[in-house]
């Protein structure tokens, strides 16, 4: 019984850092840009039908479609800040969810009328490959969806930290007037964030490809996940998300290994409501 729980839980924790690369392009963008991207979730399943329109045309793995599907969602998030979400960056919250939830609502739909609503996926000649480490068996999928995402987050922490670009976006989380002052950039900051946010989206579309179908539907449910994810983490923190995610993945395995698969969204909620009860600025989250 305890080696079940062993690979169940290591199993969840390999999906969860998939689930942090998804949950840090939320944090990206909210951290810098200051609004929230409900239309997160959507905007992931798109990258998802895209790698399987890349399979289907090219032969192409998930893993190997991560490049331009990270790309692709990078000039989407660019185009997309630019050329509407900029405009509300200074108006009243209500406006800006309001402006994404009609985004979501209309990636969905679009998605519905391209794909229908059967679920798709991708299958690889690795995907009932397994390693053996004594009484912990992993899935390959899992560990490669886990070390690809780990390096795409290493790869954004990178970037933030030793580029300039990535100081000069950090200066416009920091003071936004002040970063006006000395004469930045603010928007095409803004609009780069924003590109990043969705490119990290894409990487992590593609590699929850490997371990799930996708439908529409499941956009809002992906959307949900992620502010779980960023709030028990710490809204803002990059570290947070990353960590929240794995707590996460952890516990939706061990939640339907010991309950039923169906309990797991129970048990992320439950998550959710102890780290607000004790620590409502998150895990890793500065106090207001």
């Amino acid at each position: 019984m305890s080696d079940l729980y062993l690979n169940a839980a290591v199993g969840g924790a390999l999906t969860g850092l998939v689930y942090g690369l998804m949950a840090l392009g939320l944090s990206v963008i909210f951290g810098v840009v200051r609004v929230v991207n409900f239309a997160h979730g959507e905007m992931m399943t798109g990258a998802m039908y895209g790698a399987i329109l890349l399979a289907q045309a090219f032969k192409l793995d998930p893993l190997v479609a991560m490049a331009p599907i990270a790309i692709g969602m990078f000039l989407l998030g660019y185009g997309l800040q630019r050329g509407l979400v900029n405009s509300f960056v200074q108006r009243p919250e209500h406006t800006q969810f309001m402006l994404m939830v009609a985004v979501a609502i209309i990636l969905t739909n679009s998605q519905l009328i391209a794909f229908g609503p059967n679920a798709r996926n991708v299958q690889v000649d690795y995907a009932l490959d397994s390693y053996q480490f004594g009484a912990l068996i992993i899935d390959k999928v899992r560990i490669f969806a886990a070390i690809a995402a780990l390096a795409v987050s290493g790869a954004l922490f990178a970037f933030f930290r030793f580029t300039l670009t990535g100081r000069a976006i950090r200066a416009c989380a920091d003071n936004y007037l002040g970063a006006q002052v000395v004469g930045l950039n603010v928007k095409h900051l803004y609009g780069l964030t924003f590109g990043i946010g969705a490119a990290c989206l894409g990487a992590a579309g593609c590699l929850l490809l490997l371990l799930l179908d996708v439908t529409p539907l499941q956009g809002p449910s992906y959307t949900l996940l992620a502010f779980i994810i960023v709030i028990v983490g710490g809204m803002g923190s990059l570290t947070g998300a990353l960590l929240s995610g794995l707590l996460v993945g952890v516990s939706e395995a061990l939640a339907g290994v010991a309950f039923d698969p169906s309990a797991k969204s129970m048990f992320t909620f439950a998550l959710l409501i102890l780290v607000l009860l004790f620590r409502p600025q998150g895990l890793l989250g500065r106090r207001p």
